[in-house]
């Protein structure tokens, strides 16, 4: 059986292109052919979770019954009562099967792997929905569009994170003609700029420079008095730090080009990143999609839990803890190794400081000079800030020290 990893090869996108065309043609039309979009899109997640995969699409197709039994039994229970321990049971059942596919590995030693690509994705969405339908901003709940919600193909395996309102209001208002034309040239656009992403900057990062820094690093792993610190190490946090952002952010501009084909209007995952002049700026730069959801979804609703139960008065203290548990989650959701819990830990620790230096320099703003050089002095740190993190996030740290 044919398995095709998503926007993997040229045949990929090929095939993608030609089962678009009709959707095109009717949406320039003025029409959504939601009959075929339905059989396009499982078409296409048998190609991802078919063939050697096959594991996968059964653990996808049961992972689906699973959680869309628990919403659609949770919206039955919202609409008669609203107790707080449902809710929070219908959370923890949510995010259940992730928990157990993250954990499994480590304590069965990595004999056993279960779940799917694209399984936080997905529960990401549903624990959005659960969330939403309790607070009563999602009121007219529809089974069948909740299904092609968490079953879209192009975002299924690495996002962006779509909202399940933003997504009904796009597939249930179909855009004029000029309007149309406007989404197919930002497509377009997206695609080609996703190409010279991925296949072009990514590969001369990733595929040709990454390796041989790694080897060079590892070999001096008894530089710097044993900690390994080295030229070639410096070079590698760079040269991944590069070839982490294009390989994911040229994915992320195929899923949401796709997207914009099929009329959807996917928001975008990266916005000039390094650009940032400080680490809170960065997370409203970077994975946007996810750090918003764990913005609006972690972080504010510990922070409206603890003000609620007035374990702390402080809120400067409140939202410093409300960081420390964000980032922590964060950390772990990435994998059960230290250096991503470091991760976490570490980038916590950064955005609290940047918010003590903030409101330090806000009382103290006429004493403390705002140029062009400082500006740019911010950007620099910023940025190598956030690469010693990706240096952390990579794992080479691990084989240099621990290996």
């Amino acid at each position: 059986m044919i398995n095709l990893q998503p926007y993997s090869s040229p045949s990929y996108f090929l095939i993608l292109l030609l089962g678009l065309l009709p959707i095109m043609i009717g949406l320039y039309h003025g029409k959504r052919f939601r009959v075929y979009e339905t059989i396009f899109s499982l078409a296409f997640l048998v190609l991802t979770f078919g063939g050697d995969h096959w594991q996968q699409g059964v653990a996808l197709i049961i992972y689906i019954v699973y959680q869309f039994i628990l919403t659609i039994c949770y919206v039955h229970y919202r609409k008669q009562k609203n107790q707080t321990n449902i809710f929070v049971g219908a959370v923890l059942l949510a995010i259940l099967p992730l928990t157990v596919v993250k954990f499994t590995p480590l304590l069965a030693n990595g004999k056993i792997t279960l779940g799917f690509l694209g399984i936080s994705y997905l529960t990401f969405k549903t624990v959005q929905v659960i969330m939403e339908v309790r607070d009563g901003t999602i009121k007219d709940f529809d089974w069948k569009l909740y299904l092609h919600f968490l079953l879209f193909f192009p975002t299924i395996s690495s996002g962006p994170i779509d909202r399940y309102r933003r997504f009904k209001k796009d597939y249930e208002t179909i855009p004029d003609r000029a309007g149309y034309l406007e989404d197919l040239e930002k497509a377009v656009h997206y695609l080609f700029l996703g190409f010279f992403y991925k296949f072009i900057l990514g590969y001369l990062f990733g595929t040709l420079w990454l390796p041989p820094l790694q080897h060079w690093a590892l070999m001096q792993r008894h530089a710097f008095g044993g900690l390994g610190l080295s030229w070639a190490l410096l070079g590698y946090m760079y040269d991944y730090s590069m070839y982490l952002f294009f390989d994911f952010a040229g994915y992320s501009l195929f899923a949401i080009a796709i997207s914009y084909f099929m009329g959807i209007k996917t928001p975008p995952n990266f916005n000039k990143p390094f650009a940032a002049g400080n680490i809170k700026e960065f997370w409203n730069r970077w994975h946007m999609t996810l750090s918003f959801w764990f913005r609006d979804f972690i972080f504010m609703r510990f922070t409206f839990w603890f003000m609620k139960k007035r374990w702390l008065k402080n809120r400067i203290r409140i939202s410093q803890i409300a960081y420390l548990v964000n980032f922590l989650i964060m950390g772990f959701w990435h994998g059960l190794t230290w250096y991503y819990i470091v991760y976490g830990i570490f980038h916590a620790c950064a955005i609290i400081i940047n918010d003590i230096w903030l409101r330090y320099k806000k009382k103290h703003q006429d004493q403390i000079p705002s140029n062009k050089f400082t500006k740019g002095f911010s950007v620099f740190l910023t940025f190598n800030v956030v690469c010693f993190s990706f240096l952390i996030f990579s794992g080479i740290l691990d084989k240099l020290w621990f290996m």
